[in-house]
């Protein structure tokens, strides 16, 4: 279970394939790092097969994953009146008292952390400052501090729904790779491929007031349960968006993509296509998804080793 990061979305051959009838516009993909971690453990032990359920769905909320129904935003071969809305992840699954291991990867989208992103562009367009904005934001709209109280609220309660549904079940939370790098300077603010006019100040807040803290906030609560935090920060440190293709594991605003993924996204003005590129929102490629299947596939091995 879990969002964008775990369904994959540009980073394989969609499922259901393009065309099919059973599409639910949730962007899952054969590279994401759950059909990854599914080949590896078609048996475990040898002899037992392991049967993976996925559900995963672009852009889902905490909420989305135990209790409220989502409607998906997939710009790949929409209904011409839009994707009909999924139920909460927890019944996609069929979670019961029979269920041996759940993962979840989800949180982001909560903040959320891709709305931030494109903020920080736009007025890092303007020469201004993300950080300023969420520190002292304006009325009616929640600092940073407030945003992630409410995503460890969020948390608390989905998970508590997640074991009520699944009560014997080994629980894996996964956190986010590292994303943004080490020095905002380390960005070329000219490159769409990176992460384009955000300040170097400002990807600097980012990673260390925003996604660490979020991560944080998970593994804080996973520990709470009980359950198993899947860390795959540490490991994907210096493989940011603002590295050289070949070294960087998450693609930038824009970036590579099969060929079936939108250049342009609605509503903004970023169209990659002027590029050659795809509308990519630094999310993790192929090779970002098959670090974190190793960290995902390492802790369903224990748990099940542990049944």
């Amino acid at each position: 279970m879990g969002d964008s990061y775990t369904a994959g979305g540009f980073v394989g051959d969609p499922q259901p394939a393009l065309g099919d009838a059973s599409r639910d516009g949730c962007d899952r993909t054969t590279n994401a790092y759950p059909d990854v971690v599914d080949r590896e453990l078609a048996e475990f032990p040898p002899g037992k097969p392991v049967h993976l359920t996925k559900v995963s769905c672009g852009n889902a909320t905490i909420a989305n994953i135990a209790t409220a129904k989502q409607t998906p935003i997939s710009l790949v071969q929409p209904p011409a009146d839009g994707w009909p809305a999924v139920d909460p992840q927890v019944q996609r699954a069929h979670l019961n008292d029979q269920t041996d291991v759940v993962t979840i990867g989800v949180g982001g989208n909560s903040l959320p952390f891709g709305g931030m992103l494109l903020k920080c562009l736009e007025l890092g367009a303007g020469g201004k400052s993300c950080r300023d904005h969420y520190i002292n934001p304006p009325e009616g709209e929640e600092s940073i501090e407030e945003k992630l109280a409410r995503v460890q609220d969020e948390y608390i309660e989905m998970l508590a729904e997640v074991h009520q549904a699944a009560p014997d079940a080994k629980v894996i939370t996964v956190g986010y790779p590292a994303v943004l790098p080490e020095k905002g300077s380390d960005c070329n603010r000219l490159s769409l491929t990176e992460l384009g006019p955000i300040t170097h100040a400002d990807v600097d807040w980012l990673r260390d007031d925003v996604l660490k803290p979020l991560n944080s906030t998970i593994q804080r609560v996973s520990d709470f349960f009980g359950d198993r935090y899947a860390d795959v920060y540490s490991s994907s440190v210096g493989h940011d968006a603002c590295q050289p293709a070949g070294t960087k594991w998450v693609e930038g605003l824009c970036g590579d993509a099969e060929d079936y993924w939108p250049a342009n996204l609605p509503g903004t003005l970023l169209n990659c296509g002027l590029i050659g590129k795809r509308v990519t929102l630094v999310h993790p490629n192929a090779e970002g998804h098959a670090n974190t299947a190793a960290h995902v596939e390492r802790a369903i091995r224990i748990a099940l080793l542990e049944r």
